[in-house]
């Protein structure tokens, strides 16, 4: 029997940044969060006194023996995934797991056998594709208004990580694998990519850059974003892991992407990118302006379509909440994501096609990264490894 989405119970594993914004998600959609769980219940407790947390519970064994709780959202370390996901799994709960889903492609596709043998929903949180405007473009080129696609272009730019003395665990390849900067936002731009123009990357050449080959920072750790403190004992430690990148991708029906990827980018909070030129006209979305999608042609002036949902293709308008002016941002695309993963959840199980990206998508995006590390490696063209 089907239920409403507001009779459904979560739990949550991380309190950091991206945690608290799965459960401020979850409480705007009336979903009911039982408990959380940190890196430790100390740490947990500690945050809660600054935050607006649920009841921290001392495990994730302790969410998973509760009944009462439906889904579980991973918002850990990209070490952990991987066994917390497993574990989600074997416990009979839904699970919404942070990108990547795993640090290999073979945890991944373990994963999603696990996950499709169980019958249960499972999404990855590629949140940045939930703008209302990238379901415009997707629309859009679905839809064949911008011709074929040929070229599409963009990057993910961040500055957070600019100076040596900025920190965080995913800055150790023992928490975060063998890449930074892909795994940690490019992933975000390939799902976006392949959403947007329907179309899988089949091969990529790509050239890895460490600037900040040493990084000093405090014994301790660090929370995503956070400035560390100038009182802080710190220690020296090489870094190997990536700042930056440049790539050149093949798409599976010709057409090709080029992009960029950087965390020492000065001035780019949270840039992301993308256009995609076709055979008649372009499409271009930027991140800094979330409500606004640019339309290019050739011999008639160029547009600027705002989100509105009475103007909308119906892909797009199902996720605006808010009237047009009214901007929907970052935090509106964790709404809109668990929106339609918890309307699975509600009716049983996942749909024979999901709205949101599932365990399938967070695997591509993991291939990808892994072809794009092999190929900064070699130095040449790699394909995305598939079998």
């Amino acid at each position: 029997m089907a239920r409403r989405i507001d009779e459904l119970t979560a739990g949550v594993v991380g309190v950091g940044f991206i945690g608290v914004a799965h459960i401020e998600a979850l409480r705007r959609l009336g979903v009911r969060v039982a408990g959380c769980v940190g890196s430790t219940p100390e740490r947990a407790r500690a945050k809660a006194e600054t935050s607006p947390l649920p009841p921290v519970s001392d495990s994730l064994d302790a969410l998973c023996a509760d009944d009462s709780i439906d889904v579980i959202h991973i918002a850990s370390p990209n070490y952990a995934h991987a066994d917390q996901v497993r574990q989600v799994l074997a416990a009979g709960k839904h699970v919404v797991c942070e990108k990547p889903l795993a640090v290999t492609a073979a945890d991944c596709t373990d994963l999603l056998r696990r996950a499709e043998a169980a019958g249960l929903v499972h999404a990855v949180c590629f949140n940045i594709r939930f703008y209302p405007q990238c379901h415009q473009a997707m629309a859009m080129v679905a839809n064949g208004e911008i011709g074929e696609p040929r070229l599409v272009t963009g990057h993910y730019h961040q500055d957070w990580l600019l100076h040596e003395t900025d920190w965080n665990w995913r800055l150790q390849a023992d928490q975060a694998g063998s890449s930074r900067a892909i795994a940690d936002i490019g992933s975000h731009w390939f799902d976006l990519m392949r959403f947007i123009t329907g179309r899988r990357v089949t091969e990529v050449m790509a050239e890895l850059h460490t600037f900040l080959t040493v990084r000093v920072h405090p014994e301790g750790g660090v929370e995503t974003f956070a400035q560390v403190a100038t009182d802080a004992k710190l220690v020296r430690e090489r870094i190997a892991s990536d700042d930056a990148a440049s790539i050149m991708l093949r798409l599976e029906d010709g057409s090709r992407a080029v992009m960029s990827v950087s965390q020492v980018a000065p001035g780019n909070r949270n840039a992301v990118l993308l256009e995609v030129n076709g055979s008649t006209d372009s499409v271009r979305w930027d991140s800094e302006s979330p409500d606004q999608l640019w339309v290019g042609h050739r011999g008639r002036g160029n547009e600027t379509l705002f989100r509105d949902g009475s103007m909308a293709h119906p892909e797009a308008a199902r996720l605006i909440a808010y009237p047009p002016g009214h901007v929907e941002g970052f935090p509106d695309t964790f709404r809109a994501l668990f929106s339609q993963v918890y309307a699975d959840v509600a009716a049983g199980g996942p749909s024979s096609n999901p709205s949101y990206p599932t365990f399938a998508d967070g695997l591509d995006a993991v291939r990808v990264t892994e072809a794009v590390v092999r190929s900064s490696h070699k130095g040449r063209w790699v394909p995305v490894d598939r079998t």
